[in-house]
């Protein structure tokens, strides 16, 4: 990962990340609407993550805040489940192995919390994302587990740990 390192969320990074996972979403052309960029939680990630069981990693290039992943109860599910949540990179940070890298971060912590599986959801668009995915064995669901109010992600996946 070069000079970039892996850290959890303060709040003074809140508009940081905020930026980060909105500047994707229009330099990608990505839906607003019914995904993470219409999220109330946005604008408050350290807030939203700072509760048992839950975290938010940030991943920081030379001071520069390029992308973040976090583990969090699946909402709206009795199952020991949580969710892979706001998982976006900058598109200077892709291919230079920080999403591998940050996975397999929350992965771990997931674990550590106790969680039998991890969920998420994505967009169709998404096929490096998803590759990435099934690369650390995610696999296809059928259709969504919870509520996460993410109506315009069509893709769901799920891996034990």
């Amino acid at each position: 990962m070069s000079s970039a390192y892996i850290r959890e969320i303060q709040k003074k990074d809140n508009v940081h990340i905020a930026s980060v996972i909105r500047e994707v979403f229009i330099s990608d052309g990505y839906p607003k609407s019914g995904t993470a960029y219409a999220d109330i939680q946005l604008d408050f990630m350290f807030e939203t993550y700072d509760k048992p069981r839950a975290i938010y990693f940030l991943v920081e290039d030379n001071g520069k805040i390029v992308g973040g992943a976090g583990v969090s109860q699946l909402e709206n599910c009795a199952e020991n489940i949580c969710e892979l949540q706001k998982m976006y990179f900058l598109q200077e940070a892709r291919g230079r192995g920080y999403g591998i890298a940050l996975i397999q971060k929350c992965l771990d912590t997931a674990i550590s919390y106790g969680y039998e599986k991890c969920y998420l959801e994505t967009l169709d668009e998404m096929l490096p994302a998803q590759n990435l995915y099934k690369k650390v064995g995610f696999e296809y669901l059928c259709k969504p587990l919870g509520n996460t109010g993410h109506t315009t992600c069509p893709v769901w996946m799920i891996k034990n740990l």
